[in-house]
């Protein structure tokens, strides 16, 4: 029982910790486990470990092949999670560099890390190749953290954020199917009995995935699913789609619960966001768990296999020979400039995904006898710890050295997608600002999309927002919805993180009536609320630009908008193109410049200035 609550406890503080120190948390939740594990055993007066997952006569938590079984169906729940993120319409448009990423490198780190692999630690091509397509995937949750605190320009962020994403569940299919391999060859790795598995694999689980994905989607569409019981319904029937493919075919399960996770995350389901942050907070859990049970099954004998030299030298290749090799050659012809391709090779660290199935393939080997297979499980447990380590202390010096640190955060962040939000956000994107949009209403977000506007559902209540690395270069927000109370606390949240340059909301009706107590983060006009913008852009549609000749014009200006309901100011542009936003309060801007405008959305000043 102590053990049991030992290890939740341990890795909800390790959860906490990497959360406080902005680190990814498999970097801390490893060290718990081998300092509770392995590491124990140095200091304890037994020998034993403060942990011991597997039972071994005297203490254990998990019987026989119990711990196997448990990781497994783990890593199906966290796959499924990683699937229902992934968007056919947004695959679509990330561009031919993460395409090439997740090809290309995925391809150049299989075959070089396999031969290195192979050479340096003298492994069998087999088990070489097994721990290449590993150590394939880098994965969200270790890559998030690292650039949440790096402003960095949005394509590099997008296609570092979008590798790891999509690359997960591919490096997973690798390596299911090399192990199968290893496990039906025989000594040969191209069998006939090992193609007719790889292609039960392939049949079955694809086949359990595409197929559950419906049902589950026709009975919560028909509401045959009672509200309180639809998280643990869907939790219940990924287990079940895992268990059954792999009783058809051994080693599908993973496979059918990717396929799963993709078709339901990219059909129009009524609960899915909320199914969405039920599996989030599950597969945080199980991560915590998960990692310092694997990491405290390692021996001290395991970790006396890596002091080596030739460890250093495969983990040397791997990060600066092999990632930034993979990286160049699918950046080729890109608009990427050569220091971000610096950077996104530089930045590659292993995950979750690479761990967890290390742990399982590696213990089913030796157990079976495979000759070498006690190198697989530590060797990737070096890869993921060093390079996220690595990574996590190194990446914000590197962006700094080859200048890809933004120093000033000019993106735009729109709370709010309305008419009037989509107005404003077209304007600013045909100015060339970094301008994104979000709304928790599907329907706005859409019109957005449409309009070639970046947008996402996203909850103002959420911390889901903060973690989004695409939004590294934003310094300016706006919150323009409808209801002043989230305004409120948009600005509240988000003011620190998103408004550095400026934080503004539009002012409510009460305001509106007490000019002389006008907020000082209003936007725009103190005559101007929700209604009146909304109004305004229902009969005029359309964002104007008025010169101004001196800073007596533009307070004559602003004076007029204030009079005429159908004109609202939104935009000071100066002669070289930088946009200011028009507060509520104050007419005071800085020094007009000749050439200077005034932009506006309404009607069309039609009277002599």
């Amino acid at each position: 029982m102590l053990e049991l609550a030992g290890i939740i406890i341990l890795g909800i503080i390790a959860q906490w910790v990497a959360w406080r120190l902005k680190l990814p948390a498999i970097l801390p939740l490893i060290l718990i486990g081998l300092m509770v594990g392995p590491i124990a055993t140095l200091y304890t007066d037994d020998g034993s470990k403060l942990i011991e997952p597997i039972w071994n006569g005297e203490k254990g938590l998990f019987p026989g092949e119990g711990l196997y079984y448990f990781v497994s169906l783990a890593i199906s729940i966290i796959l499924f999670e990683g699937g229902l993120t992934l968007k056919r319409s947004e695959i679509a448009t990330v561009g031919p560099v993460i395409t090439k990423l997740i090809t290309v490198g995925s391809i150049v780190t299989f075959f070089g890390a396999g031969v290195a692999a192979h050479y340096i630690f003298d492994l069998s091509w087999q088990l070489s190749f097994l721990f290449s397509s590993l150590i394939i995937v880098t994965g969200p949750t270790v890559i998030t953290p690292i650039l949440r605190n790096i402003p960095l320009k949005k394509d590099v962020s997008t296609v570092l954020k979008w590798e790891g994403i999509l690359i997960d569940p591919i490096g997973a299919l690798v390596a299911v199917l090399v192990f199968e391999f290893i496990s039906v060859g025989e000594g040969s790795a191209f069998t006939q009995t090992a193609l007719i598995e790889f292609g039960k694999i392939l049949l079955f689980g694809t086949t359990f995935g595409f197929t559950f994905a419906h049902a589950l989607a026709f009975a919560i569409k028909k509401d045959l699913i009672p509200h309180y019981l639809m998280n643990v319904v869907s939790l219940s029937v990924v287990l079940l789609v895992f268990v059954e493919s792999d009783v058809f075919a051994h080693e599908s399960g993973l496979l059918a619960v990717v396929v799963m996770g993709m078709v339901l995350g990219n059909m129009n389901l009524p609960n899915l966001n909320e199914l969405l942050y039920f599996k989030e907070s599950l597969s945080v859990l199980l991560i915590s768990i998960l990692f310092i049970l694997l990491a405290a099954n390692i021996n001290v004998s395991d970790l006396e296999l890596l002091k080596t030299w030739d460890t250093a030298w495969l983990f040397l290749i791997v990060v600066f020979l092999i990632r930034p090799l993979g990286v160049l050659l699918s950046t080729q012809g890109s608009g990427l400039k050569l220091n971000e391709k610096l950077f996104i090779g530089w930045v590659g660290p292993r995950g979750i995904v690479a761990a967890g199935i290390a742990s399982l393939f590696g213990s089913k080997l030796l157990a079976k006898g495979e000759p070498g297979a006690e190198y697989i499980t530590p060797l990737v447990f070096m890869i993921v710890l060093g390079t996220v380590l690595f990574n996590a202390t190194t990446a914000r010096l590197f962006s700094k050295l080859i200048g890809v640190f933004l120093t000033k955060s000019e993106g735009i962040l729109i709370i709010g997608a309305s008419k009037v939000s989509r107005l404003i956000a077209n304007y600013l994107k045909n100015n060339d600002r970094h301008v994104v949009l979000i709304d928790n209403n599907e329907a706005n977000v859409e019109k957005s999309k449409r309009l070639g506007l970046e947008a996402f559902s996203a909850n103002v209540y959420s911390d889901t927002l903060t973690d989004n690395i695409e939004l590294n270069d934003v310094g300016y927000l706006m919150a323009l919805t409808g209801n002043s109370e989230i305004n409120r606390f948009a600005i509240d949240k988000f003011r620190n993180q998103f408004g550095e340059n400026g934080s503004f909301r539009l002012v409510d009706t009460d305001e509106m009536n007490d000019s002389e107590n006008n907020a000082k983060d209003g936007v725009f006009s103190y005559t101007a609320d929700f209604a009146r913008l909304s109004e305004t852009a229902r009969k005029y549609p359309s964002i104007n630009e008025v010169g101004i000749k001196d800073l007596e014009h533009y307070r004559t200006l602003i004076d007029m908008t204030r009079t005429d309901e159908d004109i609202i100011p939104v935009f000071l542009k100066m002669p070289n193109g930088n946009l200011e936003i028009v507060p509520s309060f104050s007419t005071e801007m800085a020094e007009i410049k000749e050439g200077s405008k005034l932009v506006y959305l309404g009607k069309v000043f039609d009277f002599d200035l």
